[in-house]
């Protein structure tokens, strides 16, 4: 045989004998993709049914929970820790430790969930059910799929024996939602050198914005709202419900809530939404893309302005919000109400304070006798509100930005990686008022007109949650791997 075909035969075998390994590997990760997806799933199922709503719930079940699926895959005992100032709202920590090239990544995600009526729901709102491709129960989009893609992720590292970089520190916490015992800021005042760490990823949110199932946007969590709850209050001398009078504090704090629901806050741009709708319009078609160029002339234009305030996704971020979000009035059925209250919830926009929104607020309703305090997280009332405005973006870290589209292009080719300002609020804002740079980061999909989180019937895609299982495993893996 000439050496030439000796040659050409030699690379044919070699070929043929290499071919089967990349298909072997490929069969190999999507073997360990399945059985991570039934974790995840598993996982997911015990979050959802323990209960961790404020008022009857218990976070610390589900922490403990989780905390012995690390026990029993070898975590160390220093390496685990369940603590808090409240016996229900207990905090897990869990480290996974690394060579200590690079300091700490830290994952926060909340454990605990708004309330839900089971008369409410078509479902039984703490038992996970499967129907129509969804993933039903409360939780199941904010956020206990992420706190189960989160867990299932350190769970997996540690059974493929992945020596990560740098640690990473995972917090799953109480309270986000309202409560006397916010876990993230706790940890923070308490035991920051549990959670310290280089930067954070916040998997509260659905970084992937879809339309009828198809991704269109993966918005980068760059900076955020603040929170803001206010109540507000008529009381007056009451009397029989025979004699009616016009000073009836039902009605009058009616017109109040009138007087608000008409008024906007001003339209306002940061460097965060001028970027996010600059991309989007180049990403956008037809009348949509027309609008979003129409918000960024200056002035505004007024009619695309109002198109967009139609999409809620968008319109969240456009401007601070305050709507009625609790009611209540009167005292007997046979008399006139002395008293009327009505809580008024509060999303404001970066470099605005909550103190200056609550004298906003007494402008808009232009009524003596409507009081406006401030409520506060554990619920105490004031007269006065902080003056806690938002925090600036971070840098965008390129440790943080490069492996995030490089993973996003590998799970969605096409897919825009965006930075974007989150329209509600989350445990980021602790973060970043501590100095840790803090990144909103999820790969599951949710469509923009089927946002359930605190809603009835709360759900997530079973495709979409499995699809940022593995997306947020890749990234993790990429982002600690170097």
């Amino acid at each position: 045989m000439s050496p030439p075909r000796r040659a050409a035969l030699t690379a044919l075998l070699i070929a043929g004998l290499a071919a089967p390994a990349p298909r072997a590997a490929a069969a190999a990760a999507a073997e360990a993709d399945q059985a991570a997806n039934a974790l995840a799933h598993e996982i997911l199922k015990q979050l959802v049914e323990i209960n961790t709503t404020d008022s009857v719930g218990n976070v610390t079940t589900a922490a403990e929970a989780t905390a012995q699926r690390f026990r029993d895959a070898g975590f160390p005992a220093a390496d685990i820790a369940v603590l808090g100032s409240n016996e229900r709202k207990k905090n897990l920590v869990v480290r996974l430790r690394g060579t200590a090239k690079h300091r700490p990544v830290l994952l926060i995600g909340h454990l605990d969930v708004v309330e839900a009526r089971r008369e409410d729901w078509s479902t039984d709102p703490f038992k996970l059910i499967e129907k129509d491709g969804y993933f039903y129960g409360r939780g199941t989009q904010d956020m206990k799929d992420g706190d189960a893609i989160m867990a299932t992720t350190l769970l997996r590292m540690k059974h493929e024996g992945f020596r990560p970089s740098r640690d990473i520190i995972l917090a799953l916490t109480a309270d986000e939602e309202g409560g006397c015992c916010n876990g993230v800021d706790w940890l923070i005042r308490n035991h920051r050198e549990l959670i310290d760490a280089q930067f954070v990823l916040n998997h509260d949110g659905h970084s992937v914005r879809s339309e009828h199932g198809v991704p269109k946007v993966f918005e980068l969590g760059a900076t955020e709202k603040v929170y803001g709850d206010y109540q507000l209050t008529v009381t007056n001398r009451g009397g029989h419900s025979s004699q009616p009078r016009p000073d009836n504090a039902i009605y009058e704090l009616a017109a109040g809530l009138l007087a608000l629901e008409k008024f906007r806050f001003p339209f306002e741009l940061n460097n965060v939404t001028r970027g996010y709708f600059e991309r989007m319009a180049a990403e956008a078609t037809g009348q949509e893309a027309a609008d979003y160029r129409g918000i960024l002339t200056d002035p505004p234009d007024g009619q695309a302005l109002e198109r967009l305030m139609q999409i809620p996704t968008v319109a969240g971020i456009l401007h601070t919000t305050c709507v009625a979000t609790r009611l209540e009035g009167g005292h007997a059925n046979n008399a006139l109400p002395q008293r009327a209250t009505a809580n008024v919830n509060c999303r404001i926009l970066p470099g605005h304070s909550q103190e200056e929104v609550r004298q906003r607020l007494i402008e808009v309703l232009d009524d003596v006798q409507i009081t406006v305090r401030y409520v506060a997280d554990n619920g105490e009332i004031s007269d006065r509100a902080p003056d806690r405005r938002g925090y600036p973006p971070p840098p965008l870290d390129a440790e943080v930005k490069k492996p995030l589209e490089d993973s996003v292009a590998a799970t969605w080719p096409g897919l825009k990686v965006i930075p974007y300002m989150h329209a509600g609020a989350s445990d980021g804002i602790y973060t970043s008022a501590a100095g840790l740079p803090t990144y909103g980061v999820s790969g599951i999909a949710i469509d923009r007109d089927d946002e359930r989180a605190h809603g009835r019937d709360e759900r997530v895609g079973v495709a979409s949650f499995y699809t940022g299982n593995t997306f947020f495993y890749r990234y993790l893996r990429s982002i600690t791997a170097r």
